[in-house]
């Protein structure tokens, strides 16, 4: 027994316990003494994982952490409900959890929330490079971009509003502390920038999916947010150089052409499978999402790359954020003028 008992309905339990995140111990042994009761505290083991950087998250267990039961806390970062939507991500979980998609969220806290453990190993570079891998992970993707909202859920993308309020989040930050400036030409162009992706990505999303996939948008988590986002994050991925910390970004290991094609074809399978289309997937319709690919990739870039600026001021990870975010924002400026002109007919002539 787990010692959750669940509100009724879709209501999440939540529990008034706030938990430090410099000694976070005794607050989560008072979370777990509701979670696990049945737990004596003596016996009680805590492993922090190091791989996030916008959240801390600590896995609780008596025994192992691979025995079922395993508690999983995570800590919200630091400020960060200015620019994340705590409970659209509570949302996200039920959801994902209700289509067998992602582990079951037991209660939130006042910083955060606790959540199943999932066993299984990470996945490093040369296992995500592996096909058999990677396409397993792009059907999941297929099969969780399918899953549609609930009745009376909005349904306007929610991409273009979070960047408006990130950008504005920078400009007050940058304010307070001018030496979170990147990029002259950056910040005296901010605002044209964004209104140029989403006047241009807009455009093409429209065009390149009237004769491909009906409503191709991720509609979970109380509104729509491109998917090719999911996507990128998994390319991007990729880019990490592990080897010394995810902190360097490293292009020339960013996937190929062919890589991304063999992905983005077991994605689209999995995807019409799960929404009962005809399963068969054309090389066109792989070289259209692949030019979307590409052009959304500098809406990601811009958009993590002023993530990195508000973590660099507001988070207590050990995290070079300045440089992570250097690197975002310099590869968009890269790239934009060629993937802007990107055309279906360059790829296929």
């Amino acid at each position: 027994s787990s010692g959750v008992t669940k509100c009724s309905g879709d209501q999440l339990r939540h529990l008034d316990v706030a938990v430090d995140e410099r000694e976070p111990r005794r607050g989560i042994l008072d979370l777990l003494s509701k979670l696990r009761p049945e737990w004596k505290t003596q016996h009680i083991q805590m492993k922090k994982f190091t791989e996030g950087i916008t959240n801390q998250l600590i896995g609780c267990y008596v025994g192992s952490l691979q025995e079922p039961g395993c508690v999983l806390v995570r800590l919200y970062g630091r400020m960060t409900e200015l620019y994340v939507n705590r409970d659209r991500e509570v949302e996200m979980f039920q959801v994902f959890n209700a289509h067998g998609c992602g582990p079951e969220i037991y209660c939130s806290f006042q910083n955060g929330i606790c959540y199943e453990f999932v066993r299984g190993n990470v996945l490093e570079d040369e296992l995500l490079r592996q096909p058999s891998i990677y396409r397993l992970i792009a059907a999941e993707m297929g099969k969780i971009h399918s899953i549609q909202p609930k009745r009376g859920q909005t349904t306007e993308p929610q991409l273009w509003a979070k960047m408006s309020h990130f950008l504005t989040l920078v400009k007050s930050s940058i304010t307070r502390n001018p030496s979170l400036i990147l990029s002259n030409h950056f910040f005296d162009k901010n605002q044209s920038q964004l209104l140029s992706l989403r006047s241009t990505l807009f455009l093409h999303h429209i065009l390149a999916y009237s004769d491909l996939l009906t409503g191709f948008q991720s509609t979970v988590v109380g509104g729509k947010f491109f998917p090719l986002f999911s996507v990128l994050r998994f390319f991007i991925l990729l880019s990490q150089n592990w080897s010394n910390s995810v902190t360097d970004v490293d292009y020339s290991l960013y996937p190929s052409q062919e890589l991304q094609r063999d992905w983005l074809t077991a994605y689209l399978e999995s995807y019409k499978r799960s929404t009962g289309l005809n399963v068969t997937v054309t090389d066109e319709e792989v070289t259209k999402l692949y030019v979307e690919v590409c052009k959304f990739s500098l809406a990601s870039n811009f958009f993590w790359g002023l993530w990195a600026i508000l973590q660099s001021r507001f988070s207590s990870i050990d995290f070079d954020f300045q440089r992570y975010a250097i690197a975002r924002l310099s590869y968009y400026f890269e790239k934009k003028e060629e993937y802007f002109e990107l055309t279906l007919s360059q790829l296929t002539n």
